[in-house]
């Protein structure tokens, strides 16, 4: 079993980095292994909302979101951990999910996924609603900890002085390690998606009036380049 980490920091060893490496190691002692991907400070371009991925199922734009998706596919979980910005996500990685999703979400289907947040002093609990939202649109379940999924400190030296954070972190590992082994047993059971709850995609109507396309889950079938 594998888990994806996303660090959506800049900074690739600041406070987020610290929670992420204290979740790989509960992972790790769950005898589950771990991948990171660390966005850093490069630059990542928002949806340009061409359709291009419905056609291929890759985004057009090649800066590391492919290698993403593919990553995620072939992973069983997944942990996206984030600085807080004016009480919202780091925009790089909000750019970089944008596309991540839109392309691929078709493929994350009943994937667990958790977020995690990092800051000075507030805004975490709106930070991980919007991460969150990435997950509940894509049939991801969310898995939870003792405690929202936060640490606290302006270096990663006082991230990891946040006795509860850590914990909060450590207990999140174990919650995912768990139930990436409950749905394991439950494919060894013979236990799959049933039919009724498949999704019937022909006659799916999305409204041509609507304005956030690109934020909206791709369904297959439909141009969303004729979606404005």
């Amino acid at each position: 079993m594998k888990v994806l980490l996303i660090n959506g920091s800049p900074h690739e060893h600041g406070c987020t980095r610290a929670a992420l490496d204290e979740v790989a190691r509960t992972l790790s002692e769950c005898g589950v292994e771990t991948e990171l991907i660390n966005l850093g400070a490069g630059p990542f371009s928002g949806c340009r909302a061409c359709g291009g991925c419905a056609k291929t199922g890759r985004c057009v734009i090649n800066d590391g979101v492919n290698e993403a998706i593919e990553a995620l596919a072939a992973a069983d979980g997944l942990i996206v951990g984030t600085p807080v910005h004016y009480a919202s996500p780091a925009g790089a990685l909000l750019a970089f999910l944008d596309r991540m999703f839109f392309a691929g979400a078709d493929r994350f289907a009943h994937k667990p996924a958790a977020a995690f947040t990092s800051a000075r002093r507030a805004g975490t609990t709106a930070t991980l609603d919007v991460i969150n939202k990435y997950f509940t649109i894509s049939e991801m379940p969310i898995v939870s900890s003792t405690y929202w999924n936060m640490v606290h400190g302006a270096r990663a030296a006082d991230a990891a002085e946040d006795a509860e954070g850590m914990q909060t972190a450590r207990n999140l590992a174990r919650n995912m390690a768990w139930l990436l082994r409950c749905i394991e047993a439950g494919r060894a059971a013979g236990i799959e998606l049933s039919a009724a709850l498949a999704r019937e995609l022909e006659g799916v109507q999305i409204p041509k009036f609507a304005t956030d396309e690109y934020s909206c889950r791709r369904v297959p079938g439909v141009d969303s380049s004729e979606v404005r």
